[in-house]
């Protein structure tokens, strides 16, 4: 009896890699949404901004690894091989989405600076203010950008898992089998 081979997955590494940033963005999502449920001041309030900080700087933390480790172990093949088009469209959604992962925490902790507050976590600082003077109505304006962009990749993040789950059920390819 014939082996049938299974299609080409991304390596362990990077896989693993993959759903821990996965589950931090989502936990740093989860965090901001329920940030408003709580009473301003708080322990709970604090508590559930120290976790989306703490997602937010592991998110950070694990980006340049995250790419090294891609590029390292390269990218399996698609079977069968999809349309150009959705290959670009793939590209540029990845690429959008690595450009999240690492501006997104950067603008977050120069919103904190900016605003003269150290980034700590649970208590702990872990970076001092360095702003002698801090700016709160730039800082204010850089957090409503923070949530923009969020928000927007809201959209991009759900473009990403339609399109795995189009390639698995609409197209039958092993889009989605490489990661899992």
């Amino acid at each position: 009896m014939p082996l049938i081979e299974s299609p080409p997955r991304y390596a362990a590494a990077v896989r693993r890699m993959h759903w821990t940033v996965f589950v931090l963005v989502l936990l740093a999502y989860v965090c901001i949404n329920l940030f408003g449920q709580f009473p301003k001041g708080s322990a709970a309030r604090g508590n559930i901004l120290a976790a989306h900080y703490t997602a937010g700087l592991a998110v950070l933390l694990l980006v340049l690894p995250r790419l090294l480790l891609r590029l390292r172990h390269g990218r399996p093949s698609i079977l069968p091989p999809p349309p150009r088009w959705t290959e670009l469209l793939g590209k540029v959604t990845h690429v959008s989405l690595y450009l999240f992962l690492l501006i997104q925490p950067i603008l977050g902790i120069i919103t904190l600076q900016i605003g003269g507050k150290p980034v700590t976590l649970f208590g702990l600082t872990l970076l001092p203010s360095f702003v002698d003077l801090p700016n709160r109505v730039l800082s204010h304006q850089l957090e409503d950008i923070h949530g923009t962009i969020g928000t927007i990749f809201y959209y991009v993040i759900g473009l990403h898992i339609l399109a795995a789950l189009w390639h698995h059920f609409g197209r039958r390819d092993s889009t989605l089998k490489r990661m899992l």
